[in-house]
């Protein structure tokens, strides 16, 4: 495990849009939702070799633009088809408003997702 980074304030993230950071070579889209929580997901669609940071985010999901595949904030399992690989999901920390990411360092994916 390597140290987190820091890839931005907090304030620089606009609610409900994604951006699209790279750390250690891996493209991140990070994401405040509506109740100012924050998430990174793996920025490429499992689906397409496309950018996720390009897409939409509506309720708890990020959607690919060019197919409408739909991947949860929370777990990255994709919600609908054309995907059916889930994008990984990264561990955020917060210190000081900023934004830190270590690449290496995913969320479990599981069928619950504890809140």
């Amino acid at each position: 495990m390597s140290t987190p980074t820091k890839v931005c304030a907090s304030a620089d993230l606009e609610p409900n849009q994604a951006l699209k950071v790279v750390v250690d070579g891996v493209a991140i889209a990070l994401v405040k939702d509506s109740e100012g929580a924050i998430h990174a997901l793996g920025d490429t669609c499992t689906h397409g070799d496309i950018s996720l940071s390009e897409g939409f985010v509506e309720d708890d999901a990020l959607e690919c633009w060019a197919h409408g595949s739909k991947f949860s904030l929370r777990s990255g399992k994709p919600m609908n088809l054309p995907a059916y690989e889930p994008v990984p999901v990264f561990v955020v920390t917060l210190v000081d408003g900023d934004v830190y990411l270590d690449p290496s360092v995913t969320v479990p994916t599981s069928d619950t997702v504890a809140g």
